[in-house]
């Protein structure tokens, strides 16, 4: 068994001399103990050195990315030639792999493997000979600051780590600005709180309060290189009649002292400012130009490198900084949101309420675009996304107007503005309004109706007194005719029957004739006297 190991030095191939003792893997560290130990396990067959740095550089970036180098082919060549039998170890399965497929190799990777190359790393100085330790120690050193000047310089993964640490610069000094102009503000705010309300710029405040100091100043102080000469007035006015407390002069210097930190802190954030927009444009011109330098770093902060943000899709890249509010909305249901980071960009800003998910829809997909092509293009102008810009201006113009235009036919008429008329409408006033009485539920009315419902056969017997009052002269005397001639038929039929009673009864006959005189003079005299009083109070 042949064991292929890789030093910053060279290339080295050892030969197994006992192959029974790599069985026993828990016990193998031992055959490692002492270099004549080792000597008797491995022995060194073949040792390719490297010439320079560079070629150590180029054989080590190789071994790292799993790939075979031109050295390590041409050692492994002749080794093929010569044991084409022998089995070859190695600490890689990928490189192994690589090996096995072009120079046909068996390849032999495994936790045994493992082990014994640990052992051989252990006692290196003592199998490679003429290698002193001092050479090999610098050249491990040599090796690996070349090697990691070479993945910082040409990695695509770090050249936008500036971009980030400065984005997350920027937001952390906003966050501290505010904080302090916050507290700058309520400090000196006890001395003289008309000021705050005077001067609402919170650089030209600080700028104020380090150039005045204590309030009783203003007066004698010149404010034109900071303020206008209306506000000018207007602060000495309000400095004059302030109903501030008075501070010491060590409180006045304390808040000084926070302002002078707020105007640096202030101007570092503008040289922060352009140093991004200088990175930006230098990393990444078609994203700078389609979303602006914030938006655009912020998009490739969140994903963590340009390279990841190019491996996203145009939806992702919408709603990139919106996962929160996106997957409560996939929990509950909801309409999913239609914008994330990409909201702060200047186009969606421009567009209407009703038009932002489409602007940003179709922002999203020209700034995927120009991602990728800032990420994995040779090219670094911004002649693409200026273009792309030009057509989503386009764009949101048409669907701008396209809201102006009126429904017709062929949908191209524009709205024709209708001549203004004024139509009065005259209102009347409801004193039903004003009532003031509580209004009755439903049920309860519906109680009172049938009440009143079944009240109202008794009431109808009583109420023809009123009725009769209200009647005309002419009804009246018809009635009164009416009932005339039901008392003469009446008469004559009682007469009919006291002549029969006569011959049966004499005796009852005087009783019967009495009877019927009796009830026709008294019924129809009473009938008349009230119809007689019911009348004299209608005529009065």
């Amino acid at each position: 068994m042949l064991v292929l190991f890789e030093t910053a030095a060279g290339y080295a191939i050892f030969k197994v001399l006992n192959e029974k003792k790599l069985q026993e893997v828990d016990s193998l560290w031992k055959e490692f103990e002492t270099p004549e130990k080792a000597n008797k396990i491995v022995k060194l067959k073949h040792f390719e050195k490297f010439q320079d740095t560079t070629e150590a550089l180029a054989a080590s970036t190789a071994l790292v990315e799993g790939k075979l180098s031109k050295n390590l082919k041409k050692v492994l060549k002749k080794i093929a030639a010569k044991e084409a039998h022998e089995q070859l170890a190695v600490a890689d399965a990928k490189l192994g792999g690589v090996i096995k497929d072009k120079l046909n190799l068996s390849c032999i990777h495994s936790p045994t493997i493992t082990e014994l190359m640990r052992g051989i790393r252990s006692q290196i100085e003592g199998l490679i000979t003429g290698l002193p330790s001092r050479e090999m120690a610098a050249m491990c050193l040599g090796l690996a600051h070349s090697l990691s000047r070479y993945k910082l310089k040409f990695s695509a993964d770090k050249v936008d780590t500036m971009i980030v640490q400065a984005i997350s610069l920027l937001d952390d000094l906003d966050k501290e600005l505010n904080n302090y102009i916050m507290r700058c503000r309520e400090w000196y705010g006890w001395h003289f709180p008309e000021l705050g309300k005077i001067i609402t710029d919170n650089l030209t405040y600080c700028k104020c309060l380090r150039k005045v100091g204590d309030r009783q100043n203003f007066a004698s102080s010149d404010l034109s290189e900071i303020l206008s000469e209306e506000v000018e007035a207007e602060v000495k006015a309000a400095a004059e009649i302030s109903m501030g407390t008075e501070v010491s002069e060590e409180d006045i210097n304390n808040i000084l002292h926070l302002c002078n930190q707020v105007i640096e802190i202030s101007e570092y954030r503008n040289q922060l400012y352009e140093y991004l927009q200088n990175r930006m444009m230098a990393i990444a011109p078609n994203v700078t130009v389609m979303v602006g330098e914030l938006v655009g770093a912020r998009l490739i902060s969140h994903a963590g490198s340009l390279l990841n943000l190019a491996k996203h899709a145009a939806s992702t890249v919408q709603i990139l900084g919106a996962e929160k509010a996106l997957f409560r909305a996939l929990k509950t249901r909801r309409d999913t949101p239609k914008y994330g980071l990409i909201y702060h960009a200047s186009l969606v800003g421009q567009s209407t309420p009703k038009n932002k998910g489409k602007i940003s829809r179709m922002l999203a997909a020209k700034t995927a675009l120009a991602i990728r092509y800032d990420a994995f293009g040779e090219d670094s102008s911004a002649e693409m996304g200026i273009e792309n810009r030009a057509k989503l201006e386009a764009r949101l113009r048409h669907l701008e107007e396209r809201g102006i235009r009126k429904i017709s036919g062929t949908g191209k008429a524009l709205a024709k503005t209708e001549k203004y008329i004024h139509k009065s409408e005259v209102k009347t006033y409801d004193p039903s309004v004003d009532s003031t009485l509580p209004t009755l539920s439903k049920k309860r009315k519906f109680e009172e109706v049938t009440e009143e419902q079944d009240a109202e056969p008794k009431v109808a017997v009583k109420a023809k007194k009123p009725k009769i009052v209200e009647v005309k002269e002419e009804e009246e005397e018809e009635e009164e005719e009416e009932e005339e001639e039901v008392e003469i038929d009446t008469s004559k039929k009682k007469k009919k029957k006291e002549k029969k009673e006569k011959k049966k009864k004499i005796k009852e006959e005087t009783l019967s004739e009495e009877e019927p005189s009796t009830s026709i003079v008294v019924e129809s005299p009473e009938k008349k006297k009230k119809k007689k009083k019911k009348k004299e109070p209608m005529d009065q």
